[in-house]
């Protein structure tokens, strides 16, 4: 119960805010060494082509250039987010030639940033263009450019789920419906772009301070482009002014940074432009969605055939992971006896996509749940009636072998259908106005990459009352340090502002893979919550000397440590403290070490077979939109959003986690759309893309569902990333409820809509001139 705890399960504010607001928190842009250079990146005009040469001569003699590096100041080696050397395809600089428009070829280190950019101009590159291919389905098809040798047909990767007898399934359906949706390339668009500062200094180790979503993983990629061992390299994290996944692995410009600063013997620093953060930043996978869904008269789903198509761009990046993790949460929603979901990575000669909230489980999502309204329309079922029976429960084992166990899916449906009077809809709504409904089911955390999906953290208790909390993980905006801190305030039985929270280095905290998979609050959280209580346990062993009592009989609540039953009978916190540093024992100096690595499976990317996940959270939306017939533009007017938590530590920080995820999820169904042509971004700016702003927003209500789960810090698991996803197919569903039109391709602008309007007309026109 809430009202058993002193720290957890209140809304506190961030432990970070004074700093953000006052200008303190210091962002890598803000850093400046002593010394510190200046670095730009040269980047390709053409989508592909030979590099026949480069003469760096008259940037070199430009005065207050330091240094340029090329492709040949490299150990030419591949990195790349997999520890297997075979997935790995790219260089830190273009290697023989180029494979999309931005792509690094070289870069400079100067005295002064205009002096950088001068020079990146008198860079003489000769190139030889190349034929070049931008369609993922266009680059499968035979006499296609390849992009890369190895690649045959330029199948990055393929993926193949295969569970149950999918043919035998559509036999026995009694309908089967067959779609093809697309999604389009968005772009995280935090607000601090990626900035990385390098220093490799004479002794030959290297510190790279980096706006990482994490410090250790990058610590490997670095590893493998340089040939230098691990503990040569120091990762800092600063403060992190966003990520949304973009920031989660290593880019060009951390190998640039790095080399320059090798070759002056000075620190480097290199800022993404708003420009180059659109370009040459990760982006979201656009997908080619071919669905085939066959259900029984009553709505049960049989049988499911995904056929799926990804663009991950001129280089791998996490295409391969992340199509897998889309198949794998596919089949995590709705029960599926027998499913087929046939996809591939695709290299084009488009910018890298990569890691994006969602994990390209927001395209499925799209894709499944828009096409179930229309399901539910023809066999007359309502939505909300089709969902759930056919959900899956607590306990269940999906045909992936992922285990479900704490799963508050029905509650999220059968909650926000009754706050937002989903079932009244036609007698609320106003013309051109309607609603939709969707859900959404996601890991929290799993084994990607390494063979352990597990986090570490360091307890630190002082003489003077106050501790010191070390942990690896990285908070981006997210608020994880608050919860982190209120794990081990609550543990230790003191009040928030004793606490001090240390992260994000990798040679002062300990290990952590990163924030990604919402998996910061069950991993980081349940590591905090293991050093905590050895940290307690050699408290009370301190205390129950000065009490004459035994340590199994203390409590600790409000910087007290009491005898259960006798709250009078009482020390402070520093009083045991220093009780226990007036002893002679080894254990003098109060502190607890927590290691957590879930007992979960490695992803298997052949067969996607696996419980690659210790828990995964579930959750419900309803939008409501009103949609005008005459210009096409929709009006997102509310949307009421459930989402399983297991525990909200910090309540507060659950509804704004919600509330941001559902605006950014409208703006990835409405307007914002990164638009390449012939490997061109044309409009790499935030007056173009179409980022929702404020004046955007809909009112929003956010609903926490607590189902306790076993295994998480006080029953709390992940759920950060996962409510943006249902946001577009309940949108794209409102929008049919509200005019009739069926929009099978994202962003829904006001183009389509009214092509589809008109259509309808037509169409219905047609009808009558039959009759």
């Amino acid at each position: 119960m809430k009202e058993d705890y002193s720290v957890i399960g209140k809304s506190v504010p961030r432990v970070d805010s004074l700093a953000k607001v006052t200008g303190e928190a210091r962002y890598t842009a803000d850093l400046f060494p002593p010394g510190m250079l200046h670095g730009k990146v040269l980047r390709s005009p053409y989508a592909h082509a030979k590099i026949l040469r480069i003469d760096p001569s008259k940037a070199q003699g430009l005065l207050g250039v330091r240094a340029v590096v090329t492709a040949a100041d490299t150990p030419r080696k591949m990195y790349g987010t997999f520890p297997d050397p075979a997935m790995r395809d790219q260089y830190p600089l273009a290697t023989g030639k180029v494979r999309y428009r931005g792509e690094e070829v070289a870069a400079v280190a100067a005295s002064d940033e205009d002096i950088a950019e001068e020079a990146i101009r008198l860079i003489e590159v000769e190139y030889e263009e190349l034929p070049a291919v931008f369609d993922p389905e266009e680059a499968m098809q035979e006499g296609a450019p390849r992009i890369h040798d190895q690649a045959p047909r330029n199948i990055c990767h393929p993926v193949l789920l295969h569970f149950g007898d999918v043919e035998k399934g559509f036999r026995e359906s009694d309908y089967v419906f067959e779609d093809r949706f697309t999604t389009q390339c968005v772009t995280a668009s935090p607000l601090e772009t990626t900035g990385t500062l390098a220093h490799w200094d004479p002794t030959g180790k290297l510190t790279l301070w980096r706006n990482f979503q994490g410090a250790y993983s990058p610590r490997e990629e670095l590893s493998q482009a340089f040939d230098i061992p691990q503990a040569r390299i120091r990762v800092i994290r600063p403060y992190i002014g966003g990520g949304f996944g973009a920031k989660r692995e290593s880019l060009a410009m951390d190998f640039c940074a790095a080399l320059l600063s090798k070759k002056t013997g000075r620190p480097v620093r290199i800022v993404h432009s708003r420009e180059e953060e659109f370009i040459a930043s990760r982006h979201r996978h656009p997908f080619v969605i071919y669905l085939k869904t066959g259900v029984k008269k009553d709505g049960t789903i049989v049988a499911k055939h995904a056929r799926v198509f990804s663009d991950t761009g001129a280089f791998k990046g996490r295409g391969p992971a992340i199509m897998t993790f889309a198949g794998g949460n596919f089949t995590l929603i709705y029960k599926l006896p027998n499913i087929k979901f046939e996809a591939y990575v695709m290299y084009t000669n488009n910018p890298i996509s990569g890691g994006y909230r969602g994990f390209g489980n927001p395209q499925m999502r799209f894709a499944d749940d828009s096409q179930l309204d229309m399901i539910a329309e023809r066999l007359r079922i309502d939505p909300v009636e089709i969902r759930l029976r056919n959900i899956n429960t607590p306990g269940t084992i999906t045909p992936n072998q992922w285990k479900i166990t704490s799963c508050g899916l029905e509650e999220c449906i059968r909650t926000v259908a009754e706050r937002s009077g989903y079932s009244e809809r036609k007698k609320r709504l106003k013309k051109n106005q309607g609603m939709g409904i969707a859900a959404l089911g996601h890991a929290g955390g799993y084994k990607a990459y390494y063979p352990y999906d597990s986090s570490a953290a360091t307890v630190r208790c002082n003489e003077d009352g106050t501790v010191v909390l070390m942990v690896g993980a990285c908070d981006l905006g997210q608020g994880s340090d608050t919860v982190l801190s209120q794990i081990a305030a609550e543990i230790l039985g003191i009040r928030m502002e004793d606490m001090r929270l240390l992260a994000g280095d990798t040679e002062l905290t300990p290990m952590d893979l990163g924030a990604y998979g919402s998996r910061t609050t069950f991993i980081a959280g349940n590591a905090v919550k293991i050093a905590a209580l050895e940290a307690r346990k050699k408290l009370f062993q301190a205390a129950a000397e000065l009490l004459e009592a035994s340590p199994d009989d203390l409590a600790a609540r409000d910087r007290r440590i009491f005898v259960k039953g006798s709250p009078a009978k009482a020390v402070t916190f520093a009083q045991a403290v220093i009780k226990s540093l007036s002893s002679h024992s080894e254990d003098g100096s109060i502190m607890g070490r927590g290691y957590y690595n879930t007992h979960t499976d490695l992803v298997d990317y052949k067969t996607g077979a696996g419980n690659l996940s210790p828990t995964y959270t579930f959750g419900s939306q309803v939008a409501t939109v009103e949609v005008d017939t005459e210009t096409g533009r929709v009006k997102v007017l509310k949307v009421t959003a459930a989402e399983d938590c297991g525990f909200a530590l910090n309540p507060m920080s659950v509804v704004g986690q919600i509330e941001g995820a559902v605006v950014q999820g409208a703006g990835y169904a409405l307007t914002e759309n990164l638009i390449h042509k012939d490997g061109i971004t044309l409009n790499p700016n935030f007056l173009e893309y179409g980022l929702p702003t404020i004046l955007d927003s809909p009112s929003i209500e956010a609903i926490p569902v607590e189902t306790i789960d076993p295994e998480g810090p006080f029953g709390a698991k992940g759920m950060g990333e996962a409510a943006l996803i249902p946001t577009s197919p309940a949108i794209a569903n409102a929008i049919y409820d509200a005019v009739g039109v069926r929009i099978k391709s994202l962003p829904i602008t006001p183009e389509k809509v009214l092509a589809a309007l008109e259509e309808k007309r037509k169409s219905t026109k047609a009808e009558g001139d039959a009759e």
